[in-house]
């Protein structure tokens, strides 16, 4: 028996050796790979100059959440035009700053960027946000219906009350000497409005902030940028067995019970003839109508998978990015008491002795308009957009990339790009006037992106902003606290690190 034994050692070394090798074979293919994965990044953005990069790390270093923005708004000025932005040793991105390079890319319909989008794509699915080709081609002509200004009206009314309920909750809050934090409310409110639009809930996130469903959505943002900004957390294979990863997977599933949930009951009211009934009494289509009735021109509608994929990206794009513009809109108001008194005398000759606002109302809004829109400028809520480039594209200066090769337009730096906005820093309305927007080149203010593929729910947004600002404007005064004023953090969407706190004042 013995004697078996040094055969049995020698065959077992002799395994051994052999994984050793064939491991090292396997480490040095991936490391030539790589290799020459980064030869061919060098050569495609040799004749675009940037800032110096580390031959490991790229500029991530230089991407630190609290630091990204003033460096982005720094390489703007420096590289006007564009320059490579690495993330890490072998993923590189051109990264856009100016119109006519902003044209070349997005009035074409590529495809967004794999990555970040890929992160969000177990909770979105295959939804207009995400798909390509002629899956988001048939998407996108699906759901425009559902933004028609006839389907839009009837939200203002939805929006009015959402804000009304925040406000008055405000009034309670507010206390001579003592700020208030707005952004987490606002969230709230514009859930509340979307999920009103959406799905006609009947409860109130305003009042219910701790249910299970509204707390998964708010996690599953903060967790889709936390993994993006965390190298290994981006091989999904890792990522799966982290505690991470366990409570992102469980916030998808909360998230998908819940929309499954209401598609099949409204399903089930389709069929049981309730639905007509239903939106006769509350006299508008939601969202969810609207996808239910979509039919293509062979006659087929949305399977189940695409519904769900439409509703959860509806919800996402249109509570946060939302939240943010209002939010940050309100702190612009509150440090510009001058055009903050504008808006208001604006109101209030459009509304009158009237307390509610109609649709009508919101085409009035001249200077109330131009102050969004600046607000916007400086606070984008997205502050880039990637694509892969679905073909080659030639630069107006002749400049070129190949197909495939990811770009990211810096919508934060084209808005803050002196090149083509004189004192971007400066908060000044008047640049959305008639007479100064004609000249304006049309790829120059991009807070919704452009080309086929901007955002299908800007209107809805731009309504909610106004709504939001309107009301609030009756009712408060608004005045920046100084000992706290805010930390601009480029997340999913633009937030501040420590909120944004304001004094409100009741006017009388």
């Amino acid at each position: 028996m013995n004697s078996l034994w040094p055969w049995m050692s020698g065959d077992v070394s002799q395994v051994f050796r052999l994984a050793a090798v064939l491991c090292l074979t396997y480490v040095f293919l991936k490391v030539a790979q790589l290799y020459r994965k980064k030869q061919e990044i060098h050569r495609v953005l040799k004749n675009f100059p940037g800032p110096p990069d580390h031959w490991l790390y790229g500029h991530v270093k230089m991407l630190h959440p609290e630091e990204e923005l003033d460096n982005t708004e720094s390489w703007a000025q420096k590289y006007p035009r564009c320059h490579p932005l690495w993330f890490g040793g072998f993923l590189a991105f051109l990264n856009i700053n100016h119109p006519e390079y902003a044209k070349a890319i997005y009035s074409r319909a590529d495809p967004k960027s794999y990555v970040p989008y890929v992160f969000a794509l177990p909770w979105l699915g295959e939804g207009l946000l995400l798909t390509s080709g002629a899956k988001w081609f048939r998407q996108r002509k699906l759901l425009t219906p559902g933004f028609h200004y006839d389907v839009l009206k009837p939200y203002v009314n939805l929006m009015a009350n959402s804000v009304r309920q925040m406000l008055d909750k405000w009034e309670q809050m507010a206390t001579p000497g003592k700020s208030v934090e707005i952004f987490q409310p606002v969230s709230l409110m514009t859930l509340d409005t979307i999920m009103k639009c959406a799905f006609s809930h009947q409860g109130n996130c305003q009042t219910d902030s701790g249910s299970e469903y509204i707390r998964a959505i708010f996690d599953l943002s903060d967790m889709i940028y936390l993994r993006m900004r965390t190298p290994l957390h981006q091989n999904s294979l890792i990522y799966c067995f982290t505690s991470r990863g366990r409570r992102f997977r469980q916030a998808c599933k909360i998230a998908h019970d819940h929309t499954d949930k209401v598609i099949e009951e409204r399903k089930k009211a389709l069929k049981d003839g309730l639905v007509l009934e239903e939106i006769q009494k509350k006299r508008h289509l939601d969202f969810l109508d609207i996808l239910l009735s979509a039919k293509d021109e062979n006659g087929n509608g949305l399977s189940n998978e695409e519904l769900r994929a439409q509703v959860d990206t509806f919800m996402f794009e249109g509570h946060d990015t939302t939240a943010s513009g209002i939010s940050w809109l309100l702190y612009c108001m509150a440090i510009h008491p001058e055009h903050q008194q504008r808006c208001r005398e604006e109101i209030q000759a459009i509304l009158g002795d009237r307390e509610t606002i109609q649709w009508e109302d919101l085409g009035k809004m001249t200077y109330t308009t131009m102050c969004i829109k600046e607000s916007l400028r400086i606070y984008p809520p997205v502050v880039l957009v990637g694509r892969d480039l679905g073909a080659p594209v030639t630069f107006e200066d002749g400049q070129t990339l190949p197909k495939g090769f990811p770009v990211i337009l810096s919508i934060y730096g084209l808005h803050r790009n002196p090149t083509v906005w004189d004192n971007p820093k400066v908060f000044d309305p008047s640049r959305f006037s008639p007479e100064n927007s004609s000249g304006r080149h049309p790829y120059a203010f991009l807070p919704f992106a452009a080309g086929p593929r901007n955002c299908i729910g800007q209107q809805f947004a731009m309504n909610e902003m106004k709504v939001a600002l309107a009301l609030t404007l009756l009712r408060f005064e608004l005045s920046a606290d100084p000992s706290k004023p805010p930390i601009k953090l480029p997340l999913l969407i633009l937030r501040s690190k420590n909120g944004i706190h304001l004094y409100l004042k009741k006017l009388s």
